[in-house]
């Protein structure tokens, strides 16, 4: 059952539907993973999407913060979900497909603004979050598995603008890049973007900070899809929908799309 599938931190599922129902009727993903919703599950525009043909969703909701959702078009069930470090966030929401595939989309803490974990509460939480994907999947590594979402690091120096200006800036730094690795390693993560494209810049996410976002073209790879590495082989036709971050009230961030055929 070959299937398309998208990730995209949408910054807010009800101030950005009409972006939502446009990616779904341009691209017609088969399965669009969500993050920072910012909506409780019973007021995301379920209706609308469906009307799409996505009439599946699985979700976990928070009020004005984080949030995940997968959309579908094929059938799916709710696979669960972890509470990493015990806060009660909706930042991970599992589901899992007839085909036996299961999905897990993520929102990693962002870290805050500044790299050091005894003066910046966000930025050890961050990496508390990432240590405990480490020993949760070192545990059990997957099998059939698809992990996406905006993991909110961009490890590579070419998944960066600058790595020499952005090696004390939050999302590349080196402690962030480790722990992000380690997790990937433990879980036997497969990175099925840099697998289908790698060699050259590539971003994902571009700040609303940038007078000409497009022109200054300082961005950073931080939304992935990885997958277990039984299933790796099966991924291809990677890209990113960097024209997305153009359209009207944007995301910051970009769609990052993969094909497998499983």
């Amino acid at each position: 059952m070959p299937f398309t599938i998208a990730t995209w931190n949408i910054n807010s599922v009800r101030l950005r539907a009409e972006l939502v129902q446009r990616l779904l009727h341009e691209q017609a993903p088969d399965i669009l993973c969500l993050q920072e919703c910012k909506s409780p599950v019973e007021k995301i525009p379920a209706e609308m999407f469906a009307r799409l043909g996505y009439g599946h969703m699985v979700a976990r909701g928070q009020k004005g913060y984080n949030g995940v959702a997968i959309l579908s078009r094929l059938p799916l069930e709710d696979a669960g979900n972890i509470d990493w470090c015990g806060r009660g966030d909706a930042r991970h929401v599992a589901a899992r497909l007839e085909n036996g595939v299961t999905i897990h989309n993520f929102y990693i803490p962002a870290g805050g603004d500044v790299p050091d974990r005894e003066v910046n509460e966000k930025f050890g939480h961050k990496l508390d979050f990432l240590t405990e994907m480490r020993a949760h999947f070192g545990d059990s590594r997957p099998e059939k598995a698809i992990l996406v979402g905006d993991l909110n690091i961009a490890p590579r120096e070419d998944d960066v603008w600058s790595h020499k200006q952005l090696l004390k800036v939050v999302s590349h730094t080196p402690v962030e890049v480790d722990h992000l690795g380690t997790a990937q390693e433990a879980g036997g993560w497969v990175d099925i973007t840099r697998q289908d494209i790698p060699e050259g810049q590539l971003y994902s996410w571009w700040s609303y900070r940038a007078r000409d976002w497009d022109a200054a073209d300082k961005g950073r790879r931080l939304d992935h899809i990885w997958a277990s590495r039984d299933i790796a082989g099966a991924g291809h036709d990677s890209r990113i929908l960097r024209d997305v971050r153009g359209w009207d009230r944007p995301s910051d961030h970009a769609p990052v799309l993969a094909r497998f055929d499983i």
